[in-house]
């Protein structure tokens, strides 16, 4: 009863405080001299319902580029965690090859390996190498995130304790069998909460790939402020992307709660 109690007061704690921080941060914005000049500029009625048809339309290239690229990414991540993670003295220049890549893309901003491969591809004039600015905007995506991606997989490959490997081995399997029936199994069922959260970056750095040409969700939103001379546009675009990734990180924060209830952990308090 008294625990009852507590949260019920915790929970009237928390609503209240919350209202009156939103209460003051609102009352300064609307109090500001220069407030009806950017409620002009960003928050109309009209230019959001006149922009967000076709920003909604130009959003389809946004997704498409995301399934396209998540798809690679999965897969050459994997490959870059296991040879990151073999132990095999045969496998070394592999396993020194994908720490170099890791770190290497890891530490290149997205957007300078979409600007280097969507201009700099194109204009070697190659026969045959396309020069469509999406595909080497996908193509820039899945080099950058795949580095972030083999880290995830790759620790959630060393959380397996190693009396798992031990056991493996000791019943006769060799160090592929372990790792593909035994380790990688386990690792990548821990590591699908922050998968998710990667994923949802990777959705919104889609925009990124306008800088290159491609008219998606925010270029458009660019086209009709500069027609208009109104940022509203930006508002309906990040609305958009909004109502795709919140509902994203509502299951990925489910998974992770699911995953600590199973394992007996908690979270920060």
């Amino acid at each position: 009863m008294a625990e009852r109690a507590q949260r019920r007061r915790s929970a009237l704690i928390a609503g209240a405080s919350t209202v009156v921080v939103f209460g003051v941060v609102i009352v300064l914005i609307v109090s500001a001299p220069g407030w009806d000049k950017v409620q002009q500029a960003f928050f109309s009625p009209q230019d959001f319902r006149a922009s967000f048809p076709d920003i909604a339309r130009k959003f389809k290239l946004n997704v498409r580029m995301f399934l396209i690229a998540e798809v690679f990414i999965l897969v050459f991540a994997l490959l870059l965690a296991l040879a990151k993670s073999s132990r095999s003295a045969l496998l070394f220049p592999l396993r020194i090859t994908a720490t170099v890549y890791i770190d290497v893309f890891r530490g290149i901003p997205a957007i300078l390996v979409i600007f280097i491969l969507g201009f700099g591809m194109p204009g070697l004039q190659i026969d045959g190498l396309p020069i469509d600015p999406v595909f080497w905007g996908i193509v820039a995506l899945v080099l950058s995130y795949s580095a972030y991606v083999a880290e995830v997989f790759r620790s959630g490959i060393d959380s397996v304790h190693e009396s798992q490997r031990s056991a493996a081995r000791s019943l006769g399997l060799t160090s592929a069998q372990t790792m593909r029936h035994v380790l990688l199994p386990q690792g990548v069922r821990r590591v699908i909460p922050p998968l998710l959260n990667d994923f949802i970056a990777l959705q919104k750095e889609t925009a990124l790939v306008s800088v290159i040409g491609p008219i998606e969700a925010a270029r458009q939103a660019g086209i009709y402020t500069a027609r208009s001379f109104n940022y509203t546009s930006y508002l309906a675009a990040a609305a958009i992307f909004v109502a795709i990734t919140i509902p994203q990180t509502r299951l990925a924060d489910w998974l992770i709660a699911r995953q600590r209830r199973r394992t007996g952990t908690r979270g920060n308090a």
